[in-house]
């Protein structure tokens, strides 16, 4: 095991997910649940509360009519949609605080608020169900990042140059100089956190998406949608879309470039509505 692992993930080890979040987790695991139970859970965290009610009145869900408390949010939308965005708030909420000197944070919000809202519209082009767990797994994929930059600050800087100057991609650098990668560290992070299999999965292997053997479909639309997260922060460093990700998604590039427009009028609202950020140029 390398140091640089040692390193990231006894950083990772102090980073815990909202207790609300975690009764949440505590009440959905149960055999037998009431609606009320499920909105007590998250209203025990009113910063939380709050953002996530923000977050289902926001353009993204475009609602007829406004949800103005938690038990008709829970009511409206579902247990499993409401997990899904409860998860998806708290890490903003862990997350946003974080003090890193040698990463943009507007700009790395901003990218994967990109990625989730992509990942959100692939999945409704790919008829998913569950097409918010893929906005959690878009909002996720690049997790490993913020660890690594705590971690070994000085070795990840050195592969983003080196990315950014060579055209190389950044995960081949990023295991060459640190002997590990971004997406390797977020999906550990996430077995701590004990996450659904299917985020392990599509954070683990978004970047060789063939690697996926549970959730292919899910793994190839997080691909397609960091691929297009990536294109706007390092274009000289952009590698395509992997034609076997487009086959699995049934999609072509023409659907997926539109799905691109459809996302950049989508991200600036929900990039403010969790964050409170304006998009750095």
């Amino acid at each position: 095991m390398s140091s640089s692992w040692e390193q990231v993930m006894q950083y990772s080890r102090l980073i815990s997910l909202p207790e609300a979040f975690l009764q949440l987790k505590k009440v959905l695991s149960k055999d037998e649940y009431s609606m009320a139970e499920v909105a007590l859970a998250i209203s025990h965290d009113p910063a939380l509360s709050a953002r996530l009610l923000r977050l289902v009145n926001s353009p993204l869900y475009a609602s007829a009519v406004e949800i103005d408390t938690l038990f008709r949010a829970v009511n409206m939308m579902g247990t499993r949609q409401i997990y899904d965005l409860a998860l998806a708030t708290s890490v903003a909420q862990t997350f946003d605080k974080i003090d890193c000197k040698v990463i943009d944070m507007p700009k790395f919000w901003f990218r994967s608020v990109y990625c989730a809202v992509a990942a959100r519209l692939l999945a409704l082009a790919c008829n998913v169900l569950d097409c918010e767990r893929l906005f959690v797994a878009g909002l996720l994929y690049d997790i490993g990042h913020l660890l690594m930059y705590r971690g070994v600050p000085e070795l990840c800087v050195q592969a983003l140059i080196e990315a950014r100057d060579t055209g190389r991609a950044l995960h081949l650098v990023e295991q060459q100089l640190c002997h590990l990668d971004y997406a390797r560290v977020g999906a550990e992070l996430m077995r701590q956190w004990q996450l659904p299999a299917s985020l392990r999965e599509t954070t683990e292997f978004h970047i060789e998406p063939q690697k996926a053997l549970r959730f292919p479909l899910e793994t190839s639309i997080v691909h397609i949608a960091s691929k297009l997260a990536g294109e706007q922060e390092m274009p000289k460093a952009f590698h395509p879309i992997k034609p076997s990700a487009l086959q699995t998604c049934g999609l072509d590039i023409k659907q997926v470039l539109d799905i691109r427009k459809a996302a950049e009028m989508q991200v600036q609202d929900v990039v403010n509505t969790l964050f409170g950020l304006q998009k750095t140029a």
